[in-house]
């Protein structure tokens, strides 16, 4: 048997589990329900499974080889976001606010997909595969957290993810070398000046005008502390101060993310970050403190994972379904995985203009199409079938 060959055969199987979860969204760290049916369905398959009965959310399937050798996992997220669908197909969301988004309900039909190819060449398998099924994804918190879950990480020698992407056309697929995911850090910066009134602007210290300054002296972090060459994004998402019409606010909070691709550079711009803040509220007669979170680190295929994931691809889908993609500046918690392990993270194609397929991630109209999602769960197949055949202990 071989892998793309099942394509055809398993296209509706994947199509209808996509549509199933994507009626029944739950959000991360909630996913109770979904982790439930895919036990159920790993059940149907006769794969066994771990729940993490701790969280009672995600699980990890295992097929054993035919052959004995190593152990590579293959990775889908699980979650949905809280944003109430504006879809109009029958397949709209059931759970009020809530709504797969980012494409995570075919992640997990397709990993759902490869397992059921993987058993029909389980006598071919020179090793075993883990099926994880991780919660959370969207916290940024959700793999660190699952690689303690049992014993299935400290088991594998490589991991292989992917992920639903709306810029690609339906049906091509990305997996470059190098660097594909930005870093997620998350940060909160807190000003405190003198309450006064309105006025009388002159016996207080104005938050408000504090904040504006750190905001516009941030910018020159990007613009004249990195080189024009690095992807480096600094962004304020949110400003809190005040509640009266005149009174000058005495403190203020603000909000906001930075993405980049570099690891060495994280302390650089947290070290710029608190030199301006602290010295830009200073010079206003104020403080101001920063607290910096790190979410996840860049993700960053390695180049032979690459290379193998390059031939699957053209011996799965042909030459002409791979495609380059520039890399992007949102954030995936697989990226954890890659600290660790050898990994390649992929980029499938969505993208249908014909069935109004053309919507952004996280926007509230998303969808894709799913016609294409079992050629992806052969990919995912074929990567474990070949990463295990040329990394046997022959």
């Amino acid at each position: 048997m071989v892998i793309k060959d099942l394509i055809p055969k398993y296209k509706e199987y994947v199509q209808n589990w996509r549509r199933y979860f994507h009626e029944r969204p739950e959000l991360s760290n909630e996913e109770f329900e979904t982790t439930k049916a895919l036990a159920k369905e790993l059940d149907a398959m006769g794969i066994p499974y771990t729940v993490n009965k701790e969280t009672g959310t995600g699980l990890v399937g295992f097929i054993k080889g035919g052959i004995q050798g190593k152990a590579i996992a293959l990775r889908a997220d699980i979650d949905g976001l809280p944003i109430e669908e504006r879809n109009t197909f029958e397949f709209v969301s059931k759970n009020e606010g809530k709504m797969h988004a980012c494409g995570h309900d075919g992640h997990m039909a397709v990993l759902l997909g490869a397992a059921r190819m993987l058993l029909e060449v389980q006598d071919q398998l020179e090793g075993d595969v883990y099926l994880a099924f991780q919660p959370a994804e969207e916290t940024g918190a959700g793999a660190p957290k699952f690689m303690e879950f049992g014993d299935w990480f400290s088991k594998i020698d490589a991991i292989f993810g992917g992920h639903l992407w709306i810029d690609l056309p339906a049906g091509l697929v990305s997996v470059e070398a190098g660097e594909r995911m930005a870093a997620s850090s998350i940060f909160t910066i807190h000003v405190k000046g003198k309450t006064g009134h309105g006025a009388q602007p002159h016996q207080a210290v104005d938050a408000v005008v504090v904040s504006a300054a750190i905001v516009m002296n941030l910018q020159t972090i990007v613009s004249r502390n990195f080189s024009a060459l690095d992807s480096v994004v600094l962004t304020i998402g949110n400003i809190h101060s005040g509640s009266e019409w005149n009174v000058i606010p005495g403190e203020a909070t603000m909000g906001g993310t930075v993405r980049f691709f570099k690891r060495e550079q994280e302390q650089e711009i947290v070290d710029a970050m608190t030199r301006i803040i602290e010295h830009t509220a200073a010079a206003h007669g104020a403080t101001a403190t920063l607290e910096y979170e790190q979410r996840v680190p860049p993700t960053v295929n390695d180049e032979a994972s690459s290379e193998l994931a390059e031939r699957v691809v053209v011996d799965v889908l042909g030459k002409e379904k791979l495609s380059p993609m520039r890399k992007v500046m949102a954030g995936e918690d697989f990226a954890w995985y890659q600290t660790e392990k050898l990994a390649c993270f992929a980029f499938f194609g969505i993208r249908n203009k014909d069935i109004d397929a053309v919507y952004d991630h996280h926007n509230n109209r998303f969808t894709m199409d799913d016609s294409v999602l079992s050629g992806a769960s052969a990919v995912y197949a074929q990567y474990a079938l070949l990463w295990l055949h040329e990394h046997n202990n022959k």
